[in-house]
């Protein structure tokens, strides 16, 4: 007899890679459902080796409790906010007014493995600077009072100074599970950038070898932030900041190659071939000095055949044994390559790269003010959107989100940014779809800090006006002119709105709501019936209805139709991102206190697999859940 299920709780971190652990070793589970780190330890080749406890690492004060921190669900709820949004029913592009860990976890179910990029700009630990003060045992009952909204007000940061003894611990300690969660985020082919200064900058590579494993690390970019020296400086006058590049797995991830422009092709490119195409030569031999020898690699030591027959071995410059770049399986794939110079006992092999197989140019760690902007350009860019003057403080620039994106996102890519800012990302996605036509998305996320302003009282203001005025800016200009631009959807200038907030379901059943308990003259069965509601007293539809989705693992993107079936009220949501086979994601969520099963099953049709959420306690009898379940996959809360 089918049954209906209870709403799913959503998945923390640790449970997600324990899944995966067991998937991989399936003989890890013990008879309590429990992993056994005994017989773990057993599978790990060469485990017996160094068990003491001196090894490398990372290690600081508060590691354990961040790492604890990843074993915890979220607690609380993102809420729609369709008053501060932009084209609410057609957009999906997200803005969520909250703090970034409980919002990361949140996220995890709906969004695993599915943004592309991921960019942030979190706190560069100054000293002058404040950096986030988590609460890992309540985290959203802290968030409201710290943000005003609950009883008990209090500060959204605390203070960091160099003398307060866990001056980098503390920073560590706050980025750790931030990074830990937006890794299990990206894409196979993901990538994270995230910029820092030299504050942090050694303990931020570490921490990212850590989360990300060191095989994965691309790129520390230098930027150049200051188009002038600083004449004040007491040493040196600083000009760049640094931005990380981790993949998630550098195997699957492609860096984009930026097009020659026009007939363009780099003077270097300084010979043709029979056919016409431009070249030039790079020495067959590796050059990478004392770890290209035949000691360092002997597999790549090994003959040629020089074109008089005669035998060639690399050599280096001081006659020692060297290495060649390829290995003997490659070079007799790529021989048509190989081009000889000299003659007899002095013959030198290189090989051909030609200009139409370089795909264009690639990505280079030094970016110039001038190429991207620099600070001076963000903060210009932003007082030309605000006539009020500049409402953030050190902005980025336009331009460099622009050069990250374009490197590393095809043009329907998700790019998540929690430490959102100013909402520079969310400029540079709409600049970049506005000039190629791309279909680039966005998640910001941002701590409604305070301002002191009476126009933008927090942070989240500020990103989200930027936002709205950019929009219209691109509205304006467009205004009165012809649509030559094929595109297959029209350009999204919109956001949805969320707020992070508590949530509507009790953690307990029985101790849901006081409604309807029995007293010494109430109704037994009536008080048994609101016994099983597992909702708060304050709840609303529309609060709820995401909650649902977002634990049943839909996107804050999905399409959202009211239906009605009989005097019932129901809500179908669709993602709208199909699955690999191109069927749609479809939930039906019913919140009304009754629930009638004839009038569902006729809007349900013949799909036995759909989806249908609704309250426990709206299910009059058994026979009703029953029928249901028959009919479909019911799931009560």
């Amino acid at each position: 007899m089918s049954k209906p299920e209870p709403l799913a709780t959503p998945p923390s971190h640790e449970e997600l890679r324990l899944q995966r652990l067991r998937a991989l070793y399936p003989e890890l589970d013990t008879e309590g459902g429990r992993v056994d780190p005994q017989r773990l330890a057993g599978l790990i080749p060469g485990d017996s080796l160094d068990p003491g406890p001196e090894r490398y690492g990372l290690s600081w004060n508060g590691k354990r409790a961040a790492q604890q921190a990843l074993a915890l669900g979220p607690t609380g709820a993102l809420r729609p906010c369709p008053e501060e949004s932009l084209d609410w029913e057609t957009t999906r592009n997200v803005f969520i007014e909250g703090e970034n860990l409980e919002t990361l976890r949140i996220m995890l179910k709906p969004y695993f493995r599915k943004v592309k990029m991921i960019y942030i700009d979190p706190p560069y630990n100054t000293g002058g600077d404040f950096i986030y003060k988590d609460n890992y045992t309540a985290p959203v009952a802290d968030y409201l009072k710290k943000t005003g909204q609950a009883d008990e007000a209090g500060n959204l940061l605390v203070s960091n100074p160099e003398s307060s003894g866990r001056y980098h611990s503390d920073w560590l300690t706050m980025m750790y599970p931030r990074l830990a969660l937006a890794r299990e985020l990206l894409r196979e082919d993901g990538v994270l950038f995230c910029s820092i200064d030299d504050h942090e900058v050694h303990n931020l590579r570490l921490l990212l070898n850590e989360v990300f494993g060191e095989e994965n690390f691309v790129a520390a970019i230098a930027w150049e932030r200051a188009d002038s020296p600083r004449m004040d400086a007491d040493y040196f006058s600083t000009k760049h900041e640094y931005v990380l590049c981790c993949a998630r797995n550098l195997a699957a991830f492609r860096v984009i190659r930026s097009e020659y422009e026009g007939e363009e092709v780099p003077d270097h490119y300084n010979r043709v071939d029979g056919h016409g195409r431009r070249y030039y030569l790079k020495p067959l031999r590796a050059m990478g000095g004392q770890g290209e020898t035949r000691e360092a690699r002997p597999n790549l030591y090994y003959a040629i055949s020089a074109p008089d027959g005669s035998e060639v071995f690399p050599k280096l410059e001081d006659g020692r044994d060297g290495a060649w770049r390829w290995g003997q399986e490659k070079l007799a794939r790529e021989r048509a390559r190989i081009e000889w110079t000299g003659s007899a006992s002095e013959w030198t092999p290189y090989y051909r790269i030609y200009a139409d197989e370089s795909h264009g140019r690639p990505p280079e760690t030094m970016v110039f003010a001038k190429d991207v902007g620099s600070n001076r350009t963000a903060t210009a860019e932003l007082k030309a959107l605000f006539d009020e003057g500049r409402p953030f403080d050190a902005p980025k620039p336009v331009g460099l989100l622009k050069h990250l994106v374009s490197m590393a996102c095809d043009p329907e890519s998700l790019v998540l940014d929690f430490f959102s800012g100013s909402a520079t990302t969310a400029h540079a996605l709409i600049d970049l779809n506005n000039a190629d036509g791309g279909n680039r998305r966005y998640i910001l996320v941002q701590l409604p800090e305070p301002t002191e302003r009476e126009d933008y009282p927090t942070i989240a203001d500020i990103g989200k006006e930027r936002i709205r005025r950019v929009a219209a800016r691109i509205r304006e200009e467009r205004a009165g002119q012809l649509d030559l631009e094929q595109r297959e959807t029209p350009l999204d200038l919109g956001m949805r709105v969320f707020k992070l907030g508590a949530s509507s379901l009790a953690d307990n059943r029985h101790e849901a709501t006081t409604e309807g308990r029995p007293d010494q003259d109430g109704d037994y069965a009536a008080a048994l019936q609101g016994s099983l509601d597992t909702l708060l007293p304050d709840w609303r539809p529309e609060d709820l209805l995401w909650e649902v989705l977002l634990r049943e693992g839909l996107p804050l993107d999905c399409r959202i139709e009211t239906l009605t079936a009989g005097p019932q009220t129901v809500y179908r949501a669709t993602d709208p991102d199909t699955d690999g086979d191109g069927a749609e994601r479809r939930l039906y969520v019913c919140l009304d206190d009754a629930v009638s099963d004839e009038p569902l099953v006729a809007l349900l049709g013949e799909d036995r697999n759909a989806r249908l959420v609704c309250r426990e306690s709206a299910l009059a009898d058994d026979s009703v859940a029953q029928n249901l379940a028959l009919h479909c996959r019911l799931v009560t809360l």
